[in-house]
C-alpha cells in the first residue's frame, strides 16, 4: 500500500530525497520515494501509483491506482514524493496537452506512459487490448521502484587493453537456454550466464570480453505479436535504463536489476567485460501509427526527428519508423543519463552502438563531430569504457565505415566481406584479404588511428552462421513470414556444391576445411577480433540469415558435441591462445613493410616462388605468404594462404632458428611449441600448403625436435 497520496504532492522535505528528487526518474529513499520527469511540451503530468495491477481499468485513477499531479518546475520538469514508497511499487504518467499532430504534439492523457528512465519495467504491451483501452495498466508496461542497492564489493573491472581484446558476441538467453549442464531454471536467464559452466565455457576459449545483444527492456511488434512470435534479438526498445525482465529467473518484479548486477560481477570475476549492444536510434514507439508508449506521448518533439515538411510523421534512419533527435537537449540527455547509469550503477565495460550514424545526424546529415557523440566520447564516467560504432544506417549517406574519431571503434564490414570472397575461391582477392589483415589501413588511418579501430567478424548474429557460410548459397528465411524478402541477398557464402546438410564425404571436408581458414583468418589479423557466439561449436540456423524473431532452438546454441564439432571447438581454442602469444598478432600500428628497430620489415609479402609480392601480383593471386617480424626473432611468424582447389609448394625464406609448424588449418591442427614438425610436407625445399588451407610456421630455436627443412632458397 501507498501512504499520504491523495491529491496534489507538496515538494519533499529537506533531505536526501530532496537532492535526489532534483534528478529524473525514480528514486527511493528511507521514507519514501522522488518522482521527476521532464516535459518542455507538457501543460500537466499525473503520477499514477497502483497498489495492485487490477483485471480491468479504464482510467488510472479508478479501482486500484491513485493519481498525483506533479509540480512544474521552471526547467520544464514535473516533480513529486511519495512518503511510504516502497520497492516493488508499479506506476506509469499521464501527461496532458494538445492533441495536434500536425504541430508533432500527440498527448493522449488516455494513456499510461512508461517513465523513460524506468530502472525496471512488469508488464508486455498487448496489442488489441491496448488499442482498444490505452489506459488499462493490464496491456502495457509500467514501471517498478527499485531498491538499487547491490554488493558490490570485490568487484574489479578486467579493464583488458584493446590490443588484447577478443569479443564474444552472444545473446543472454540464447547462450544457456539448452545448456544441460545448467540447472533448467537458470537457463536463459542472466543467472545461467553467470553460472559455472557458462563461465568456464567462455574462459577456455580465451576470449575476454562478452558483448550481449540488446538487453534494454523490449516489445514485441504488432507484426510478431499476432503470430505468436516474439522480437528475439530485442532491437525493439522501450526502456532504455532498464534490464528486460525475461532474462531474470525469478518473477520478483524488479529482481531483473539485481540479477542483472550479479551477472556482471560473475562475469568480472571471471576476467571477462561486459558490453552491452545499446538502440538509441529509435524506439519501440514505431512511425507515426505506432503506439504511444512513452516518449511520444511526454514530448514527442522533444525527443522524435519530426519530418520538417508534415510533422505529423517523422524520420527514419532505423528502418523502424522512428528516430531520436540527437539534436534536441532531451534526446542528448535521455542518452548521456542512460549510458552513465549502465556505466557507473551496472558496472558494464563498454556499448557497441546499434546504427550509430542515427546519433550524429543534423540538418545537413551525419557529422562525425555532432554534439552527441562528442559528449559521449568526453563523458568522464564512461572514461575506460570501449566504445564501438555499427557505423552505418538506412538514412541518407548512412554508410560511415571509418568515419568515427577517436576513441571510437567500429564494426568493419570490409573485412567480414573481403575474408568471405577470398576463401570462397573468388579470382583476385589477394590484395583486398592482404590489407584486411593487416588491420585496414585504407579505412581507419584517415581518422587518425590505428588498426584496434577496426573490430574485425566474419559472422554476426545478423547473417549467416559460420557453418550455415560455407554450406548455403542462398538465404533461407522462409519461416520468418516475409517470403523470404528479409536478410541480405548477398553473403557472399558458398555451399561447395550442394545447398544444405550433405552426406557426401568430400564436401564435408571442404566445408570443414574452409570454416578453419576462416576462424584462423580472422584471429591472425591486425585488430580486434569478434567472435558470434555458437560459431565454435558449429551452430546452424539452417540457412536463414535474420533470425531475428526465433526464440526458439534455431537462434539457440547446441551444446552437444560429436567428434567433428568438439574437434573444431579444440581448434577454436588454439587459435584465440595462439594469437594472445604473439604480440605481433596485436599490433597498435599498422603494418607498412618498413624495417623496425632490427632492421627486419614489420611484415614481406611473399609469392609461392619465394620472392617478394609485387604490384602486379596481387591481382591474379590466389595465394602468398607474409613474414611478421617480432621483438625477438624467436618470435617471428610466417603465415602460408592458398585458397586455391589445388595444392602449392612454397618457397619460405631461411629462419634464424628453425620453423616450427603452429597451425594448420587442412589438418584441424594448432600444435604446442613443443611438438615436432609433424604433418609439414617438405618437397625439395618447399613448404606444401593444402588447397583452401593456410599454415602458421614460427622461428623457433631446435631444441632436440629437429630442424625443418626449406630454410634457404
Amino acid at each position: 500500500m501507498v501512504a499520504g497520496v491523495s491529491g496534489r504532492s507538496s515538494a519533499a522535505p529537506e533531505s536526501r530525497a530532496d537532492a535526489r528528487g532534483r534528478e529524473l526518474g525514480a528514486s527511493l529513499d528511507e521514507r519514501g520515494a522522488s518522482f521527476a520527469i521532464a516535459s518542455s511540451t507538457a501543460a500537466r503530468v499525473e503520477l499514477c501509483l497502483f497498489d495492485r495491477v487490477p483485471d480491468h481499468v479504464q482510467r488510472g485513477a479508478q479501482a486500484g491506482a491513485r493519481a498525483i499531479e506533479l509540480a512544474r518546475g521552471d526547467d520544464g520538469v514535473f516533480r513529486g514524493y511519495v512518503p511510504g514508497a516502497r520497492a516493488g511499487q508499479v506506476y506509469g504518467y499521464r501527461a496532458h496537452g494538445p492533441w495536434a499532430p500536425e504541430r508533432g504534439l500527440r498527448f493522449d492523457p488516455r494513456c499510461l506512459l512508461l517513465d523513460p528512465r524506468a530502472r525496471a519495467v512488469t508488464g508486455a504491451l498487448e496489442w488489441e487490448v491496448a488499442e482498444r483501452r490505452p489506459g488499462d495498466p493490464n496491456a502495457r508496461p509500467l514501471a517498478v521502484l527499485v531498491d538499487e542497492s547491490f554488493d558490490w564489493s570485490g568487484d574489479q573491472r578486467p579493464r583488458t587493453p584493446w590490443a588484447d581484446t577478443v569479443i564474444y558476441e552472444a545473446h543472454v538467453k540464447g547462450f544457456t537456454a539448452r545448456h544441460p549442464e545448467i540447472a533448467p531454471a537458470l537457463r536463459g536467464t542472466y543467472l545461467g550466464l553467470a553460472s559455472a559452466p557458462a563461465l568456464d565455457h567462455l574462459r577456455r576459449l580465451g576470449v575476454t570480453a562478452v558483448e550481449l545483444l540488446p538487453i534494454q527492456e523490449l516489445v514485441d511488434e504488432r507484426a510478431l505479436w499476432a503470430r505468436g512470435a516474439r522480437n528475439y534479438w530485442g532491437y525493439n526498445p522501450v526502456g532504455l535504463f532498464a534490464p528486460a525482465g525475461r532474462y531474470a529467473a525469478t518473477g520478483a518484479r524488479g529482481q531483473q536489476v539485481r540479477e542483472f548486477k550479479a551477472m556482471v560481477k560473475a562475469l568480472h570475476a571471471a576476467g571477462l567485460e561486459v558490453i552491452l549492444d545499446v538502440v538509441f536510434n529509435h524506439t519501440a514507439e514505431g512511425d507515426h501509427r505506432g503506439p504511444t508508449l512513452s516518449l511520444r506521448g511526454l514530448d514527442n518533439p522533444g525527443y522524435y526527428a519530426l519530418d520538417p515538411r508534415d510533422p505529423a510523421r517523422y524520420l527514419d534512419y532505423s528502418g523502424c519508423g522512428n528516430s531520436l533527435d540527437p539534436q534536441r537537449p532531451l534526446a542528448r540527455a535521455l542518452v548521456l543519463d542512460c549510458l552513465r547509469y549502465w556505466a557507473v550503477e551496472m558496472r558494464v565495460d563498454g556499448f557497441r552502438f546499434d546504427l550509430a550514424p542515427a546519433l550524429g545526424r543534423g540538418p545537413r546529415g551525419f557529422d562525425p563531430r555532432g554534439e552527441l557523440l562528442r559528449a559521449i566520447a568526453d563523458e568522464p564516467a564512461l572514461a575506460g569504457c570501449k566504445l564501438i560504432a555499427e557505423p552505418w544506417d538506412v538514412g541518407p549517406g548512412g554508410y560511415n565505415l571509418g568515419r568515427f574519431p577517436p576513441p571510437w571503434a567500429e564494426w568493419n564490414d570490409r573485412f567480414r566481406d573481403d575474408v568471405r570472397r577470398f576463401w570462397r575461391g573468388e579470382h583476385g582477392r589477394a590484395g583486398a584479404l592482404a590489407t584486411r589483415l593487416c588491420g585496414s589501413d585504407d579505412v581507419f588511418s584517415g581518422s587518425g588511428r590505428g588498426p584496434l579501430a577496426s573490430v574485425n567478424y566474419v559472422t554476426a548474429h545478423d547473417g549467416f552462421t559460420l557453418v550455415d557460410l560455407v554450406s548455403y548459397a542462398r538465404k533461407h528465411n522462409e519461416e520468418n513470414g516475409e517470403e523470404n524478402r528479409d536478410g541480405h541477398g548477398e553473403n557472399f557464402s558458398h555451399n561447395h556444391g550442394v545447398e544444405g546438410p550433405t552426406d557426401d564425404p568430400a564436401i564435408t571436408e571442404a566445408r570443414a576445411r574452409t570454416r578453419r581458414a576462416l576462424w584462423a583468418t580472422l584471429l591472425l589479423a591486425q585488430g580486434v577480433p569478434m567472435i558470434s557466439a555458437g560459431d565454435e561449436l558449429g551452430r546452424t540456423q539452417h540457412g536463414n540469415n535474420n533470425a531475428y524473431c526465433h526464440d526458439s532452438p534455431l537462434g539457440w546454441l547446441d551444446w552437444a558435441l560429436d567428434d567433428a564439432r568438439a574437434r573444431f571447438l579444440e581448434f577454436a581454442r588454439g587459435l584465440v591462445a595462439l594469437r594472445r602469444e604473439h604480440p605481433a598478432l596485436r599490433r597498435a600500428s599498422f603494418l607498412t613493410g618498413a624495417p623496425g628497430r632490427r632492421g627486419v620489415p614489420d611484415v614481406a609479402w611473399l609469392r609461392p616462388d619465394g620472392h617478394a609480392m609485387q604490384p602486379g601480383d596481387w591481382a591474379g593471386a590466389d595465394c602468398f605468404g607474409y613474414a611478421l617480424a617480432a621483438e625477438e626473432p624467436a618470435r617471428a611468424l610466417l603465415i602460408l594462404i592458398n585458397a586455391s582447389t589445388r595444392g602449392v609448394l612454397f618457397r619460405v625464406p631461411a629462419p634464424s632458428h628453425a620453423w616450427r609448424l603452429r597451425v594448420d588449418t587442412a589438418a584441424g591442427a594448432v600444435l604446442d611449441t613443443r611438438a615436432r614438425a609433424a604433418g609439414v610436407a617438405w618437397v625439395d625445399g618447399r613448404c606444401a600448403v593444402a588447397p583452401r588451407s593456410l599454415l602458421v610456421l614460427r622461428d623457433d630455436p631446435d631444441d632436440g625436435c629437429g630442424r625443418m627443412r626449406g630454410e634457404a632458397r
